[in-house]
């Protein structure tokens, strides 16, 4: 009889299962990997279209830098916290709260599109159908605002964009902290051990994977003209090679944001508890690897009272960070995250300067390229592991392996690059370039040219000029077809020696690209050789941590990189690219975007950046193999000096001869 009630039992609740797909811990998986994915692409779109919100708005790579990191604030505050008291909660409500606030702060980035207005390129362009032209006009009226009113104007906008971009970053970091932990928690509770790991190594694919799609997004949102929304596409004269292209950076958080959104929904029909999948078979026990370590260390299993947590986590915490190998290896790491939020960041932006790539192209590239790249290396590292069963030293042999290569690698790209082209402008703001820099003060005086003018043009003497008025271009010719300018001519500034003082619009272009296929072949291989040290690195942790405090130890570990490297990682690149500005462009009397850099100390400096922190890795991973030889030998000595201890006694309880 209680068989037969145990059976009905049983067939009640697969009859449940089946009608209520949201009892189906499938289901749940098959969300979050779209969820993760939308999350994802919403943090990996924002890099992808920093250079272009710097264009926009005019920062500096400073405070873009800034912007990129702020979103680990919320992050930092919180994940320690959130994976102690996961269970405690309505995870898949938290997580759909979470995925809500996700979309919002991609509302909140792209507002800035919507307040402030059309683009406007400095007032200096040309166009047939407007007697508007950017030409040396010596009696010419000039319109401008005082500068106490243009200055209040442009510091209210400035005040109004950066509010909205920081709150949105803020909210992208809060939003993002319970997505993931509950997400690989509530799985961990409610899989079959059968198909747990299977389930969680899908997720980990779609982490990887969100980066990549969001450079391929912006790739694609950035083709599209800022301001398609506003105005006809007939009345678009700039093209995407040209220096005031401004791509439809705003598009892509609108995407993301609503993928977010949609993600969401399923989360709030989900049980705080579901039955346990193939609860009713007998459990098939998985065999050991590394995806099984890593699943059951980050599943938080205690459920401790905020009390208890709050006097328990200084005790733990000083004792993890009293390992030698934990501290090591987190150092470590905090060196390769830094350089990777950096090129995550930054990376577009120096393709761009360099080749004379447009940034659609360069996040294309990223997108499919490098991040791939990457992957590929997290992967190998984590098949050498499993498939060579590696001790704790090895695995510290491994990671400085793989670093060696990668330095050895990566240090020819100080020389692959290009010289900056040289140019002419009215005022030269660093001096330690002169040799690229040419002064149109004279020739340019007899014109009214806007001080805010740039509108590149290439003259027929091989220099780029800021604007055709500062080049002293008297005349403008347009091609009758598509009435956009063809070039301009009767230039006093640019003396050719046998043919007519003209310039075609556009950037004369840096004229290297040749060199741009070996770049990319090297940083990519570079970028895969790093991130083989991915995974022994992080097992180093595991196994060098108590096991009590295995669960706490991955909170500190994140926390730390957080605090060293995700934080100060792209202020830090940010700093070093404007230290090779060479002219900053102007609004009101206040510093804007760069306009042109050194190309030479920026390659220089930002490769050299990321040359250093490899080989600050290189030396923390050198520290903790030479340490874990020293474990390695002091245990063999003792193992054998217990040996001896133990024949002897064997010796002396044996009768003798």
């Amino acid at each position: 009889m209680t068989s037969q009630k145990h059976s009905e039992v049983q067939t009640s609740q697969k009859t449940t299962r089946c009608r209520n797909p949201f009892n189906n811990i499938k289901i749940f998986v098959l969300c979050h990997g779209f969820l993760q994915l939308s999350q994802l692409l919403l943090s990996g779109y924002l890099k992808s279209s920093i250079s272009t919100i710097e264009k926009r708005f005019g920062l500096s790579s400073q405070t873009s830098g800034i912007l990129a990191s702020f979103n680990e604030i919320g992050n930092t505050v919180l994940i320690v916290f959130v994976s102690y008291f996961g269970c405690r909660v309505h995870r898949p409500r938290f997580i759909g709260f979470g995925a809500l606030i996700v979309s919002t702060a991609g509302i909140f980035m792209c507002l800035p599109h919507f307040i402030m207005g059309p683009y406007e390129y400095d007032k200096s362009f040309a166009s047939f159908s407007n007697n508007i032209t950017d030409i040396c006009q010596p009696k010419r009226p000039t319109i401008s605002l005082s500068d106490e009113q243009c200055m209040t104007n442009i510091n209210k906008q400035d005040s109004n964009v950066l509010s909205l971009l920081f709150m949105g970053q803020i909210l992208l970091g809060i939003g993002g902290v319970p997505i993931q932990p509950f997400g690989i928690s509530y799985i961990d509770d409610f899989a079959s051990k059968r198909n747990s790991p299977l389930y969680i190594g899908i997720l980990f694919a779609v982490t990887l994977m969100g980066p990549g799609l969001g450079f391929i997004l912006g790739s694609a949102m950035l083709r599209y003209y800022v301001d398609i929304d506003k105005i006809p596409s007939d009345e678009i004269v700039l093209t995407l090679k040209d220096p005031r292209w401004i791509g439809a950076w705003w598009l892509g958080f609108i995407v993301a944001s609503s993928l977010a959104a949609i993600a969401a929904i399923p989360y709030f029909f989900f049980p705080k508890e579901m039955p346990k999948e193939d609860a009713d078979e007998k459990q098939v026990e998985s065999k050991p690897s590394l995806l099984n370590e890593f699943k059951d260390n980050l599943a938080p299993k205690e459920t401790l009272s905020l009390s208890k947590f709050i006097k328990v986590f200084p005790h733990v915490l000083l004792r993890t960070l009293k390992s030698p190998i934990f501290m090591l290896v987190v150092l470590a790491q905090s060196c390769m995250s830094a350089m990777v939020c950096g090129l995550a960041t930054f990376m577009a932006k120096f393709l761009e300067r360099q080749f004379s790539v447009t940034a659609s192209f360069a996040n294309l590239l990223i997108g499919s390229v490098n991040i791939p790249g990457a992957m590929a290396g997290i992967v190998v590292g984590g098949i050498i592991m499993k498939k060579f069963h590696l001790t704790p030293k090895q695995c510290g042999a491994l990671c400085v392996m793989g670093l060696t290569l990668c330095v050895a690698v990566a240090f020819p790209l100080l020389f692959l690059g290009c010289s900056t082209q040289k140019f002419a402008s009215p005022q030269n703001d660093y001096h330690g370039s002169s040799g690229i820099w040419q002064n149109v003060t004279n020739c340019s005086n007899k014109c009214s040219c806007s001080e805010t003018a740039f509108n590149p043009i290439c003259g027929s003497d091989g220099t780029e000029y800021i604007s055709p008025c500062f080049a002293g271009c008297e005349q403008v010719n347009f091609d009758q077809k598509d009435n956009n300018v063809q070039n301009y001519t009767r230039c006093s500034c640019i003396h050719s020696p046998g043919s007519e003082s003209s310039a075609t619009p556009g950037s004369c272009g840096t004229g290297c690209y040749n060199l741009f296929l070996p770049f990319v072949i090297l940083s990519c291989l570079a970028g895969t050789l790093a991130s083989i040290s991915q995974t022994p690195s992080f097992m180093l942790i595991l196994r060098n941590v108590q096991p009590s405090d295995k669960s706490l130890a991955i909170g500190i570990q994140f926390m730390l990189l957080r605090i060293l490297a995700w934080l100060p990682g792209p202020v830090m690149f940010g700093s070093v690219i404007d230290s090779t500005c060479v002219l900053w462009g102007k609004k009101c009397g206040k510093k804007a975007a760069c306009q042109y850099y050194d190309n030479n100390l920026f390659r220089q400096r930002f490769i050299g950046l990321q040359l250093l922190f490899k080989v600050g890795a290189f030396i923390f991973f050198l520290a903790t193999f030479f340490v874990l030889r020293y474990k390695e030998k002091k245990n063999v000595g003792q193992q054998e000096i217990e040996n001896i201890q133990e024949i002897h006694k064997l010796t002396e309880k044996s009768p003798g001869c």
